[in-house]
């Protein structure tokens, strides 16, 4: 494996940690909801009476933020070394253990465990071991 020391980013990953756990942490003093991800869209898709708007906002800002940064910097060059097929197939995966997990990484890993919620402990270890696991199978078993 070689670590390119080059991108290495101790500040602004520091930077958007910090952001990310105070837009979590606002959420859920300012209205008792959890800032996870499918539990946001999912909830525009089967909307309930009033919980529509601040739902649009959250993910407004989420698309808007990189298109801010724009403004002042280049934003990083994304690379994606997959095809569409495996992209769909890698999408459809997600969305199931999601639905199996109850949860997103964003809900159980970063809210969940900062309540102390033993249930995202269990579905953190889950899909953080299940992640390694898949890398060491493809990197290393299979060698792509």
């Amino acid at each position: 494996m070689n670590i390119a020391w080059d991108a290495f980013t101790p500040w602004t990953s520091l930077g958007g940690g910090a952001l990310i756990g105070l837009a979590a942490a606002l959420l859920i003093l300012g209205s008792g909801r959890i800032a996870g991800i499918s539990g946001i869209v999912g909830g525009l898709l089967r909307p309930s009476g009033g919980d529509r708007s601040w739902r649009i906002a959250f993910l407004a800002g989420l698309i808007g933020a990189p298109l801010l940064w724009q403004l002042f910097a280049a934003l990083p060059p994304a690379q994606v070394d997959a095809g569409n097929a495996m992209l769909i197939a890698a999408g459809l995966l997600v969305g199931i253990g999601t639905r199996y997990g109850s949860g997103c990484t964003s809900g159980h890993g970063v809210c969940g465990l900062s309540r102390l919620s033993p249930r995202s402990l269990a579905a953190t270890l889950a899909f953080m071991g299940a992640g390694f696991a898949t890398v060491y199978v493809v990197r290393h078993l299979l060698g792509s």
